[in-house]
Parts: C-alpha cells; sequence; structure tokens
C-alpha cells in the first residue's frame, strides 16, 4: 500500500481512483466493508482503490477540547487499512485551513483533478467541506456535473446482543464498559493497547513472585479497570498473558497502571513495545487483606486466562 501524508505530493490522478473517505477510527467491520466495496469497484474498472483519512481526527482541530479517546492512534489504523488490501491512504493533515475548503473545492479541486476519482463510497451520514455543508445529496449533484458516481454503503447493523449500527462511538463505550468481548465483534478482532515496557515499581517479581510488564500506555483508550486475559505481541510473536488494568488498591499507590504478566516469558524488555489484545475481562480489581491473598488470586487468574486463551495456541 502506498501512502500519501501531503496532498502535494499526489502529481498526477490515480488511475480510475475508487475512494472512500472517513476518520476510521478503529477500522471496525462497517468500515472494512467500505474497503472491501471499494477494492471490488475499482477491480471491476482496472481501478485505483483509494482511502483518505485525516491526522489528527478533525474533532479535535474544530473544537479543540471535549473530543473522545481515539480508539486506534494513526499507527495501527494506516496497519489495518493496509491488512484491508486499499492500493492508497491518503493521509492528510487536518488543519482549519483544510477545514475551511467548500464543499465544490474539495470534490472538484481534490477528489478529482489531483486524485482522478472516478467513484465514491460513502456511508450516508458523510459530510464535508466547510462547515459540514457537504452531504450525500450534495455530493449526488456534484456527480452529475462532474462525471463521477456516488455509491452509498449500508451501515452494517450489530449482531451481538447491542442495538443500533456498529460505529466506533459505540465500540468505544464497550470497552470503556469492559465488554471487550462485545467490542471484538464489532472491531472483527480484539482490541488492542500499545505501549513501551517501563521499570515499575519493582513489586511483581520480587514481592509478588509474578514478574509484570509495566506499559507506558501510548492508546488513548483503556479498558474499564479490572484483570483481563490477554495475548500479548512482542517481535511478532504471541503470549497468553493477564493484564491489570487500575490501581493497585492493596498497595494503596492511587496511580493508574497497565500491568501485564506474559505466561512462560523470561526475555529482558524494558524499554521495547508491546502490543496487548484483550480477549475476556476475568473480574473487577479487588483490595486484598494482605499480600498472600493477592498472590493466591493472581495464580487463579493465570489459571483462569490460560484456559480461555488454550484456543488461541493450539
Amino acid at each position: 500500500m502506498k501512502i500519501i501524508k501531503n496532498i502535494e505530493d499526489v502529481k498526477e490522478p490515480f488511475k480510475n481512483a475508487v475512494i472512500t473517505i472517513g476518520n476510521f477510527d478503529g477500522v471496525h467491520i462497517g468500515h472494512q466493508a467500505l474497503f472491501h466495496e471499494v477494492i471490488e469497484r475499482a477491480d471491476a474498472i482496472e481501478g485505483t482503490a483509494v482511502a483518505m483519512t485525516f491526522e489528527p481526527h478533525p474533532i479535535r482541530v474544530i473544537t479543540q477540547n471535549g473530543h473522545p479517546p481515539l480508539i486506534t492512534l494513526n499507527e495501527q489504523k494506516m496497519e489495518l487499512i493496509e491488512k484491508s488490501g486499499i492500493d492508497v491512504l491518503i493521509c492528510l493533515p487536518f488543519t482549519m485551513e483544510f477545514a475551511k475548503l467548500s464543499a465544490r473545492t474539495f470534490v472538484e479541486d481534490i477528489l478529482i483533478k489531483r486524485i482522478g476519482m472516478k467513484v465514491i463510497v460513502v456511508g450516508s451520514d458523510y459530510s464535508f467541506g466547510n462547515k459540514r455543508e457537504g452531504n450525500v445529496d450534495l455530493l449526488k449533484q456534484f456527480a452529475e456535473e462532474m462525471d463521477f458516481s456516488v455509491v452509498v454503503a449500508d451501515w452494517i447493523q450489530a449482531t451481538n446482543g447491542t442495538t443500533g449500527r456498529i460505529s466506533s462511538t459505540a465500540i468505544r463505550e464497550l470497552v470503556m464498559d469492559g465488554q471487550i468481548e462485545n467490542a471484538a465483534k464489532m472491531l472483527g478482532r480484539n482490541y488492542q493497547i500499545r505501549g513501551v515496557v517501563a521499570h515499575g515499581r519493582d513489586r511483581g517479581g520480587k514481592l509478588l513472585g509474578i514478574p509484570t510488564a509495566n506499559i507506558n500506555l501510548q492508546d488513548e483508550l483503556s479498558p474499564k479497570v479490572g484483570v483481563y486475559a490477554v495475548i500479548v505481541e512482542h517481535a511478532g510473536i504471541r503470549y497468553p498473558g493477564v493484564a491489570n488494568i487500575g490501581y493497585s488498591p492493596t498497595f494503596d499507590d492511587h496511580i493508574f497502571t497497565v500491568e501485564a504478566h506474559i505466561l512462560d516469558f523470561k526475555k529482558d524488555i524494558y524499554g521495547q513495545k508491546i502490543m496487548v489484545n484483550f480477549v475476556q475481562r476475568l473480574r473487577a480489581e479487588i483490595k486484598f487483606t494482605g499480600i498472600d491473598q493477592l498472590v493466591e488470586q493472581i495464580h487463579q487468574d493465570i489459571a483462569d486466562a490460560s484456559k480461555i486463551l488454550a484456543p488461541y495456541f493450539e
């Protein structure tokens, strides 16, 4: 996949470009369906499958505050879009100047003249241009005038017992509520956080006999406080593990931490990046009366996680 981070770097229009545009936070199965539609239509006209997104998220530029936490930061978002099979990802810097482009200028100068758009695939609530003046109806008017096609994709409905359509908002709420299994059904994968392993308070190995990787969290969206069965990725290898998200109430630290115990793992990975995929919430965080009781519960958590994760490693 070719990645373009500045529209000026597009020196000539792509061949028969079929494009979809969005923030794609989470790159959930609804987004994946859009990408699949783009790829199929590009193949049908021997064209180029293009996705356009923005960094930072437009709401952060426009509102300056009060924005929701992101499900996927830009690095992971680009990785996931590449896995979809898209040919070109255009990740434009979103600025106030860009936000002020009129709907017509955006379509005519950027999508048509610069990118070479022949087909655009969008959701029914797609909006664009200064103050969101453009919508699907205006896009269809432009299509007749400028000779391109508009495909309005149906929203994918949730099938996991929740109501409504699959959306980044719904996924965000599920993750924050600890319902990571339902979130995974909407994402099409386990929810993942990334971070660099840092030195913690040196309790895991020395005090408890259970070493943990303390993570400086890079992601903004954190699952609900508690203990989880997780799959940890390091250097391209996956390991079963148990993660604790919370405030270590037994020690009265009152400091938010993310710690992962990786099963049967002996490597020194301080300063290295790991990825933690959340599979199932085991329990809430508990304040124990003493260290022995805490250690006993952690061993039970490890046993429970081992059973849950066994099918992933068969």
